[in-house]
């Protein structure tokens, strides 16, 4: 039956609030610390002559810069492995309720660092954030997975990736000389973090938990009853709790599995495969890169200092335009679709930069092509890269593979940002504009693979997407398995009604 207007709103509630004090921290903290990088340094200074009598040296003044910046990136891979245990002792919501404690606890170091003259103040804030934002990557998407009806599950789970780009967008807005971008405020920006965690502690204690993990691994039918009611918006909710129990039942083991035993089980061999190469393109397609020649070449393009912030709220703001148009079109298009075309569409326009590049000291207007490209590249990450790989992470394994799953993909995830971070300037100094072809190579391979391998997911219950991989898995296909009744059809929801 269709959902109602009921659970509409207690689904898109869980899915906005969850979100809000999980993923729109970590993209606000992939930009906040932009606007104050001078302010910042200048504090390391003036903390360091009143400590030392001396002025700090530009060699140490860049290494405490670099590890304020790249500690973030620490935090999350310690959050990521964190994740399970937490998710296995309190559950999906339980965890996002927690890791709350992070946020707020680095806001409070962050945001009283320069009063007390410390600088280890803020880069302890940072790894503290780092830790919430790993933690969250993990615990957020399963959540959310979890909760949604399979007719728009990719529809409720590009809510995190909608809620990174809008948390990218408020660092860059916020950071404006006109708001908190000031000597005299910039601590504020970093106060901030406190807000959302404080607004998901308010509301997401009033919505259910995950009802697969209330049934599945707390045997707690009746909880698992109320939340599928709550979440679906009618009182029969027997067709879903058999349909959990079915999966129940052709699970070898029902208990949650570790790292180790995923890593040696061949059911789920391929499904690992694509998610640990889904979410390294997902970092080391090249969007992170981008950055280091955005500024340079608006200046190349003749805009002034002055206005460069105001231009740069574009990316953001695409970004955030991109990502929700994903998230209304993923269950027309498919998962499948968006993440080729996404990492197809950066290819293409990762090669037409490299070209504007070469010539931009030649032709007057070849800086705005360039720029022109950049946008571009933006917008085709958002549409399918940018989210889609949590999704399927929570998509391609059933209940007791999945938490393992999300540490081995957060532990991708990280360590492929980190190693972004550690080895573009080289490449970058090597390869000069030529440096964007790596990406190039990493886009067109990611599409290639997931066009020989990934099944399309969209509408599939967790067993039918396991199934799917059976054959290529060398696996038996299990016998008890559930067909797709009318009733299944005509319950598909168009997700542009919501």
């Amino acid at each position: 039956l269709p959902v109602s207007e009921k659970s509409q709103t207690c689904l898109l509630c869980a899915a906005f609030f969850g979100s809000l004090g999980s993923s729109f921290l970590y993209g606000y903290n992939l930009s906040v610390v932009n606007a104050p990088a001078l302010y910042i340094k200048a504090f390391y200074n003036k903390t360091w002559i009143e400590r030392y009598g001396e002025p700090i040296s530009t060699e140490t003044v860049t290494l405490l810069w670099s590890v304020t910046v790249s500690i973030f990136s620490i935090g999350g891979l310690f959050g990521a492995l964190s994740a399970t245990l937490i998710i296995k002792v309190l559950g999906r919501k339980g965890t996002l309720l927690l890791n709350n404690s992070f946020a707020v606890i680095a806001a409070v170091l962050l945001s009283l660092g320069e009063m007390s003259r410390s600088f280890e103040m803020l880069i302890i804030g940072r790894l503290i954030m780092g830790v919430d934002s790993g933690i969250a990557l993990s615990a957020l998407p399963m959540y959310l997975g979890e909760i949604s009806p399979k007719h728009f599950r990719g529809m409720i789970g590009q809510f995190n990736s909608i809620l990174i780009c809008l948390g990218v967008f408020t660092g860059q807005v916020l950071g404006m000389p006109e708001l908190l971008g000031q000597e005299s405020t910039w601590i504020y920006l970093f106060s901030f973090l406190a807000l959302p965690a404080m607004l998901q502690l308010c509301v997401l204690p009033f919505l259910p938990e995950s009802p697969r993990y209330l049934l599945m691994e707390r045997r707690d039918e009746a909880g698992a009853e109320k939340a599928f009611q709550r979440f679906l918006g009618k009182k029969d909710v027997s067709q879903e709790l058999e349909e959990v129990h079915m999966e129940a039942r052709a699970q070898d083991k029902l208990h949650t599995v570790s790292v180790l035993q995923l890593l040696k089980s061949p059911a789920v061999r391929w499904q690992l495969i694509t998610v640990i190469i889904t979410m390294a393109c997902y970092q080391l397609c090249g969007l992170n890169a981008i950055w280091y020649y955005t500024n340079g070449i608006l200046r190349e393009a003749g805009f002034t200092e002055s206005i460069l912030p105001y231009i740069t709220l574009s990316t953001g703001a695409i970004e955030t335009l991109a990502a929700i148009i994903s998230g209304l079109v993923i269950e027309r298009i498919g998962r499948k679709p968006l993440l080729i075309f996404g990492f197809f569409s950066m290819a293409v326009f990762f090669s037409l930069l490299t070209v504007f590049l070469n010539f931009q000291d030649r032709v007057s207007w070849m800086p705005y092509l360039s720029y022109v490209c950049i946008l571009a590249v933006i917008a085709s990450f958002c549409s399918g890269p940018g989210g889609i790989p949590f999704i399927l992470t929570g998509e391609l394994f059933e209940q007791s593979y999945r938490p393992a799953a999300f540490m081995i993909a957060g532990t991708v995830n990280w360590l492929s940002n980190f190693a972004v971070g550690l080895l573009f300037p080289f490449i970058q100094e090597t390869l000069q504009s030529f440096s964007f072809l790596v990406f190039v190579a990493v886009c067109i391979l990611g599409s290639i693979y997931l066009y020989v391998v990934l099944p399309e997911t969209k509408n599939k219950t967790f067993m039918d997407i396991s199934q799917s991989f059976a054959k290529i898995n060398k696996m038996p296909i299990p016998s008890e398995r559930r067909k797709r009744s009318k009733a299944d059809r005509e319950s598909y929801l168009d997700p542009f009604q919501i």
